[in-house]
């Protein structure tokens, strides 16, 4: 069976990534730093769709971490035909309180791990006879576009991240193609502590009238992975929020 690897995928969109490629017939390495159980039961839902799935606990903003869970998951599932890098974390704060080390910690976290993993994970990409080709998809966010008040170096994070898909999309050319996605407002961890005020403003801004879930993303993702003729672009799943 052809391999995935999808970095934080315990929870919300990484782990609802790792079930739709096990559902079309990937087997899927399952990345976790600290949430070892979520992880243990995304793998349990990755098997119960009658894929492999290798657990791989890495903190995969340190170099060294993200290659152990590239050659782990290589040993394990024999190869590695498909990157995707969803591991992030966010933090609302205003600039003016923003400590130069979380500031430091949100791009580790959300650029520096998408570079490690995808420099690890070349030579198996480069190796792979996916079909139609070998690919990265990087998780990147609305705010990569929109900017964010209360969270510029969460949105600076992803904003780098769609800088570096391009980049490499040129760079890994022809052999391995990749692109992003860019969710807008998708129900999981991170959004669960908003006020009831909060949402509805949100909302109203979404012309569909809803809410995203992590399988929305999970579909767009599936989608990169076998779009033969697409390669450096973001896909925007957002509703509608914004456009273009």
């Amino acid at each position: 069976m052809p391999t995935a690897i999808v970095t934080g995928s315990s929870r919300g969109i990484g782990a609802a990534v790792a079930e739709r490629f096990a559902r079309d017939g990937y087997d899927v390495a399952v990345n976790y730093h600290t949430s070892e159980t979520p992880a243990e039961q995304t793998a349990a839902a990755v098997r119960d769709a009658g894929a492999e799935a290798a657990v791989v606990g890495a903190d995969v903003s340190d170099p060294d971490a993200a290659e152990r869970l590239v050659e782990t998951a290589a040993a394990e599932l024999d190869g590695v035909d498909h990157l995707v890098n969803n591991a992030g974390i966010d933090q609302h704060v205003h600039t003016e309180d923003l400590d130069p080390d979380d500031f430091d910690r949100v791009m580790d976290v959300n650029v520096n791990s998408a570079f490690n993993c995808t420099k690890a994970a070349l030579p198996h990409l480069r190796q792979s006879e996916a079909a139609p080709s070998p690919s990265v998809v990087n998780v990147s966010s609305i705010l990569a576009h929109t900017g964010a008040a209360v969270e510029c170096h969460y949105a600076g994070s992803k904003g780098a991240m769609l800088s570096l898909t391009r980049s490499h999309a040129a760079d890994f050319a022809p052999e391995i193609r990749v692109n992003a996605v860019a969710p807008g407002h998708v129900e999981t961890d991170m959004t669960a502590d908003r006020g009831s005020a909060e949402a509805a403003e949100e909302l109203s801004q979404i012309p569909v009238g809803y809410f995203g879930q992590p399988v929305d993303v999970a579909d767009a993702v599936a989608f990169l992975r076998d779009a033969r003729f697409v390669t450096g672009e973001t896909l925007n799943v957002n509703g509608g929020e914004r456009m273009g």
